[in-house]
């Protein structure tokens, strides 16, 4: 992973989160309904039914804003990654100093020459 590119790393990662988000929220939503099975009353059944479906709910958007962000990030770092790589690197401190010995011999040159 040393010369991967950041963009795979930043989707790896929000897989990874994504899975452990998914199985925590598949964990509690077990809870709740084996809570609804052991409940005495009606009402209380339902509302840890309610529950665990509100948990799986709650689960799968913000799992979804996971990845959407993920991948907005992603995509603006491989397209930041390819502007930098096509825009051509100009190299004008080289010509600026060969130019001043250049004015300053022909100013020599001159002043020579009246004398």
């Amino acid at each position: 992973m040393a010369d991967a590119d950041l963009d795979v790393v930043i989707r790896q990662l929000a897989r990874q989160l994504h899975t452990g988000l998914m199985t925590r929220a598949k964990e509690r939503r077990d809870r709740f309904n084996s809570l609804a099975a052991k409940a005495k009353g009606k009402e209380t059944g339902e509302r840890f039914k309610m529950m665990a479906k509100a948990t799986m709910e709650q689960a799968n958007a913000a799992a979804k804003r996971l990845q959407m962000s993920a991948d907005n990030v992603a995509d603006s770092y491989a397209r930041s990654m390819r502007l930098a790589a096509s825009t051509p690197v100009t190299v004008k401190a080289k010509k600026a100093k060969d130019e001043k010995p250049a004015k300053k011999a022909a100013k020599k040159a001159k002043a020579n020459k009246k004398t």
